[in-house]
């Protein structure tokens, strides 16, 4: 018997909780909400278990595969560089949209009452909003810590994501058996950080169900009109990215966005369906030799690494997010915390894993980053699934717009 899919199985245990949050609540006939909290945390818990090794090991490995060639190291720093510039394009629209949408406010107030989070002690509080513009600079201290394992048992992943874009730079400029060894000893942590990452993702299930109960549980219905407006920010902010940004680089470059998005449709509905760029890639590969030209010198480089590092719709879904359940708690989000989160969405997005529901390490990442606790996650994995799936196409389709133009920019003729 083929087993159920992992997001049907997520999509059930939200149904579930909608009337078991109603009949096991504050107001029904048996008050089980300690217990949805404790599988909760649990669940978020085991989510930030895995933020050190599996950001470390993927940025380390994704740097690694660059090469240290002459050829190779020009078209790294054409794919780096657009990979870069794609994904803060991405950041910034939606950190404008979150902005100029708030949907984490309702009526001018919070809608931490409305989703049932718990209110933020005096003391983080007034470490968050007090943050002014002269923070900004502190931000960039951060990114070369005194003690990388004092930062990594802290959390203070600015700096642990820069040490591992170095690491993995340099550890490509030393001499052999040394460069293999090391970059083995990560390949084979990344690997298993992954299998990690899809066992921990195995009991997302429950731990929605458990989550979505909680808040079931302690508001009803409430809940669920903050969510929308999250949800309609988050798809209007992609679908500008995908159908305005992107055309608009394809276009510079001389390149005909309804071809390309013809010749990667097949690409973009595996994506779809799968949420995972890294299932998509043999399709994508397929879609942009096959469909779109471009050569496989250019392909078999561009879209492995962007599969690993190149996440747009990702790192627009994390900033929009945390902005998100900031306005949802009340914080004064100042230009220094915004910049802050732009910054890390960026640098997080380099090493999410292309697997469903990857972000949400990220995103808790992002939330340790300003002073917020990982619990606000729970709200939002409500509508995850079906946005993981928007993001994940975005991402794919990135993917394929950067070897199109890079392929160009090497004098290719494409999309013929």
């Amino acid at each position: 018997m083929k087993k159920l899919a992992l997001h049907w199985q997520i999509f059930i245990g939200l149904l579930l909780a909608i009337p078991f949050g109603l009949m096991f609540g504050e107001q029904g006939i048996w008050d089980a909400t300690p217990i949805f909290s404790f599988i909760g945390k649990m669940f978020i818990q085991g989510l930030k278990m895995l933020i050190v090794p599996l950001i470390a090991s993927a940025i380390i490995t994704g740097i690694a595969s660059l090469g240290n060639e002459g050829g190779f190291a020009r078209l790294g720093l054409k794919t780096i560089g657009f990979y870069s510039f794609s994904s803060l394009l991405a950041i910034l629209l939606g950190l404008f949209l979150v902005n100029l949408i708030q949907p984490g406010i309702a009526d001018g107030q919070p809608v931490k009452d409305l989703i049932g989070l718990e209110p933020l002690s005096e003391s983080v509080s007034t470490k968050i909003s007090g943050k002014s513009s002269s923070d900004i600079w502190a931000v960039f201290l951060r990114m070369v810590p005194t003690n990388i394992v004092s930062a990594a048992a802290n959390g203070q992943m600015l700096g642990i994501i820069t040490f591992c874009l170095l690491f993995g730079f340099f550890m490509m400029k030393i001499d052999s058996p040394y460069r293999e060894s090391i970059r083995n000893f990560w390949e084979g942590m990344y690997q298993v950080m992954m299998k990690l990452t899809d066992f921990i993702m195995k009991f997302a299930p429950i731990g929605v169900f458990a989550l979505v109960a909680k808040t079931i549980s302690t508001t009803g219905f409430s809940a669920f009109q903050p969510l929308l407006w999250f949800f309609l920010t988050v798809c209007a902010a992609l679908a500008l990215h995908m159908f305005g940004s992107m055309p608009i680089l394809l276009l510079s470059q001389k390149l005909n966005p309804k071809k390309h998005i013809q010749a990667m449709s097949p690409a973009l509905l595996t994506a779809f369906s799968t949420s995972s760029s890294a299932a998509t890639l043999p399709k994508t590969m397929d879609c942009i030799q096959e469909r779109a030209g471009v050569s496989p010198k250019v392909s078999s480089f561009t879209l492995p690494l962007g599969a690993t590092v190149n996440m747009d719709g990702t790192a627009l879904y994390e900033c929009v997010a945390a902005m998100f359940i900031a306005q949802a708690y009340g914080l004064d989000l100042t230009i220094a915390i915004q910049i802050k989160i732009v910054i890390v969405a960026l640098l997080t997005s380099i090493g999410v894993a292309g697997i469903p529901s990857a972000s949400l390490v990220a995103i808790s990442l992002i939330l340790a980053s300003i002073g917020l606790p990982a619990e606000g996650i729970g709200l939002i994995l409500v509508v995850d699934r079906v946005l993981d799936m928007f993001r994940t196409t975005v991402n794919v389709f990135s993917d394929s717009c950067a070897a199109a133009i890079i392929a160009k920019s090497e004098g290719e003729e494409i999309l013929r």
